[in-house]
């Protein structure tokens, strides 16, 4: 059985590989376009930021409507109120970031400088914790990392509430397009060969 399931594996593998060479050039517009996107958000950050507000708002209000449908489909279930208020708290605070997308960007950047410094402790924690390991130092560095992050961005507030949010996704969407390239690039070379 489990030769069988590593050969359907192996299978699938080579069919993505196949896949992935024969549409390199896809992959590799794909990334050019996703690293000038994330160009454009790391040279335009308050643009971004007020995008990236919206498009959650966007996103908390369609969701929370989804739960609240959900809830009502569900009624005799026990998590019925959980659901609508959660639906409802996540309905009515779409509308209010997305009527205030200021207010709702600053809000984002102290739970994004919060999220940073805690997970940044989390990681300098664990690092220590697994001390004998290889790569310890990696947990301890990303941790160190992350954690002044979270505390340059609290430290900058309410200014970093411009900027903070659309750095973030544009050097998250830059990191994302150079992955597509570099994946074009390895399945063009691995073609030729």
């Amino acid at each position: 059985m489990t030769e069988k399931t590593d050969a359907d594996i192996n299978k699938m593998a080579q069919s993505i590989t196949q896949s992935v060479q024969e549409n390199w050039g896809w992959f590799l517009g794909l990334g050019i376009l996703l690293l000038l996107i994330g160009m454009f958000a790391i040279a335009a950050p308050l643009a971004s930021t007020l995008a990236v507000t919206i498009v959650l708002a966007a996103a908390l209000v369609i969701g929370g409507i989804f739960q609240i449908i959900h809830a009502f489909k569900v009624q005799k279930w026990s998590g019925f109120i959980w659901q609508l208020i959660v639906g409802l708290i996540a309905v009515v605070g779409g509308i209010i970031i997305y009527t205030n997308p200021v207010a709702g960007a600053l809000t984002l950047t102290l739970l994004v400088a919060a999220i940073f410094f805690v997970q940044g402790i989390s990681q300098v924690i664990l690092g220590f914790r697994i001390r004998p390991h290889d790569g310890w130092g990696w947990m301890l560095a990303s941790g160190v990392i992350s954690a002044v992050a979270g505390l340059a961005i609290w430290g900058e507030f309410p200014i970093s509430g411009a900027w903070a949010l659309g750095m973030l996704a544009g050097i998250a969407i830059l990191f994302n397009g150079w992955s597509y390239i570099a994946i074009a690039l390895a399945a063009k070379a691995s073609r030729n060969n």
